[in-house]
């Protein structure tokens, strides 16, 4: 690894191939022309770089095949780029993988979160007795909140109370997070958000896995009866959002980002289909027909909804996106992504 050109901001992204990050890396590079991004991704079946096909190209990108839990690795990228920022995507996030197999979540969502922050806290410990330029930014989940009934919002004083094992190990990263704050002086923020959706995003994920089997004429497999809440934020909204706070959010601050959206995950899959038998009608009947109700989970959260409150107060922050303008984009994206 040669020593490269030095920029005024050197920020390492991880699992910058995954749905949110591959969204944000393009974002931040058009917001800023005095930033060098690093992109360090294991490429797990969740990693895509054909996501990044836009910005491969660019002088001020640069990506790095490999693990955030290899130490080694993740050392010599701050020695070399001179990294003065994180903003940590990389997690394993699908809910069903983790009740079939907890150990990748283990090893990545906390060894992972780990490993990272004791190379930044190796590489920034001159300093951390003044405040510090260097910032530890952890992107996590509303679901580390555990599960709401009709009523209620998460704020950022709600207790923690994860279901799964995904949301447990989120829970345990943003704890790391928040004590090398309060023990070490490590300028972190955290955000927690509310369930995103998009472009890019993986299709074993509800509203692609509904658009891709509406169109191949499957089953559109619906959990229960299709009543568990989410609250949905546009992928461009978050992207906007996790700048705001990497900028300018208070030092070992928590910010909760919501989309606004609370919809049952039948509306979702009729919204969906509504939309398919306008553009893309099929011969005879409607895709609603395709659904089709599966088994639920083991320990499915009911409802999350998210207060964001603070952000909107601290930083100025709010949703841009409308339900229906986001899911328009999102389906039309993968109408391309299928060529139909």
């Amino acid at each position: 690894m040669s020593n490269p050109t030095k920029y005024s901001k050197s920020i390492l992204i991880t699992g910058g191939a995954g749905f949110i990050g591959s969204n944000f890396i393009p974002y931040i590079l058009s917001q800023d022309d005095a930033v060098r991004i690093i992109n360090i991704d294991k490429l797990t079946y969740a990693g895509d770089l054909s996501n990044l096909e836009e910005v491969k190209n660019n002088k001020r990108y640069n990506f790095i095949k490999g693990d955030i839990a290899d130490r080694q690795l993740v050392d010599e990228i701050f020695d070399k780029f001179d990294v003065d920022g994180i903003i940590h995507f990389a997690a394993e996030s699908h809910v069903d993988n983790s009740i079939d197999n907890p150990d990748n979540f283990v090893e990545t969502n906390i060894k992972g979160t780990y490993a990272l922050l004791e190379s930044a806290r190796k590489y920034w410990k001159p300093s951390l007795e003044s405040e510090s330029k260097f910032r530890f930014h952890h992107i996590s989940t509303d679901e580390v909140y555990g599960s709401l009934g009709k009523e209620g919002y998460f704020t950022e004083q709600s207790p923690y109370a994860p279901n799964s094992p995904y949301s447990a190990t989120k829970a345990a990263s943003d704890f790391l997070v928040r004590s090398y704050h309060h023990t070490y002086g490590l300028n972190t923020v955290t955000s927690n958000c509310s369930n995103n959706y998009g472009p890019k995003q993986h299709d074993e994920k509800l509203i692609p896995t509904i658009i891709r089997t509406a169109l191949k004429g499957q089953q559109i497999p619906i959990y229960g009866k299709g009543t568990n809440v989410r609250d949905w934020l546009y992928v461009g909204d978050h992207c906007r959002a996790i700048l705001e706070i990497y900028k300018q959010g208070k030092s070992g601050e928590t910010y909760l980002v919501s989309g606004n959206n609370e919809h049952n995950n039948l509306y979702i899959a009729n919204i969906i289909c509504n939309y398919l038998d306008r553009i893309r009608p099929k011969p005879s009947g409607r895709y609603s027909a395709q659904i089709k109700f599966v088994e639920d989970r083991p320990g499915h959260d009911f409802r999350y909804a998210i207060d964001a409150s603070k952000i909107q107060n601290e930083l100025d922050w709010k949703p841009e996106t409308s339900f229906e303008t986001g899911l328009a984009k999102t389906i039309d994206w993968y109408l391309e992504k299928y060529k139909l």
